[in-house]
């Protein structure tokens, strides 16, 4: 009887043997796996990264295309009104500039006289004595442009500055008569 108490023995350490040989195969398999997912997940990563630099490369370079499409014709025009010398072609040139500076975002900055002088919109070129009131606008010598939100280039304008009091002599300010 021992013999059969014997060979069970046997019989379960070789079926315990094997589970562990499968359990170590199972667990290797699954490294194998996991460490193949994460590598290819590395892979794409790299590759997203890499599409990203190329299409942000190709916007940066290609930005203008549109705006560029917009003045062609605007070129055009103006190349067919100075061979032509009509005033009404230049005039028609120049309403197209302004629809293509239109499409593209491009905004006029024309500030009206009295209008407040605002530093990021507008550049003061002088500062004129005015009984008005100090800090606004007088006029404009040229009109800024802005893109969205941000200056291209600001208005050049004169601005007003209070009236300066002479300054008066204590002695010749009172009556000696």
């Amino acid at each position: 009887m021992q013999e059969e108490t014997v060979q069970p023995q046997d019989f379960q350490g070789a079926a315990a043997e094997k589970s562990l040989e499968v359990l170590l195969a199972e667990a290797r398999a699954k490294l194998d796996e996991q460490r193949e997912q994460m590598l290819r997940a590395v892979a794409d990563a790299d590759n997203a990264r890499k599409r990203a630099q190329v299409e942000s490369a190709n916007a940066q370079k290609y930005a203008l295309e549109r705006f560029a499409q917009g003045l062609l014709p605007v070129l055009d025009s103006l190349e067919a009104a100075v061979k032509s010398a009509d005033l009404s072609g230049i005039e028609l040139v120049l309403r197209q500039l302004v629809s293509a500076l239109d499409k593209a975002n491009i905004r006029e900055i024309n500030p009206a006289s009295g209008e407040r002088f605002d530093p990021h919109r507008h550049q003061a070129m002088a500062a004129v004595e005015s009984p008005g009131e100090p800090n606004t606008i007088l006029s404009v010598m040229q009109k800024g442009y802005s893109i969205a939100e941000r200056i291209l280039r600001p208005a050049l304008v004169t601005v007003a500055k209070a009236v300066e009091k002479p300054a008066e002599n204590p002695i010749s300010g009172t009556d000696l008569d």
